[in-house]
């Protein structure tokens, strides 16, 4: 993972917590807003998108996505494909 990048998985764990100082933000397949991606994205001030259903295979790697914590909205950044968010 490089700086900037959007973490996407199924979940998360504490052993991970040092990739939310990297990412932009955060996409989990499961959980909510007491989960971990919750609780430790909100710390380090990332938004985080959370159940979102098969997002391991909807959001392909390399993809530029646009994630909106507030909203709970994760989609494809057309607008700048260059920018990662």
């Amino acid at each position: 993972m490089r700086p900037g990048d959007v973490l996407v998985c199924r979940t998360t764990d504490p052993a991970w917590t040092p990739l939310f100082g990297v990412a932009a933000a955060v996409v989990t397949e499961t959980g909510g807003m007491l989960s971990h991606a919750a609780i430790v994205a909100r710390e380090y001030g990332i938004p985080a998108v959370l159940g979102v259903a098969n997002a391991l295979t909807r959001i392909k790697s390399g993809t530029t996505v646009v994630v909106d914590g507030t909203r709970g909205i994760v989609r494809e950044n057309a607008v700048n494909p260059g920018a990662t968010s």
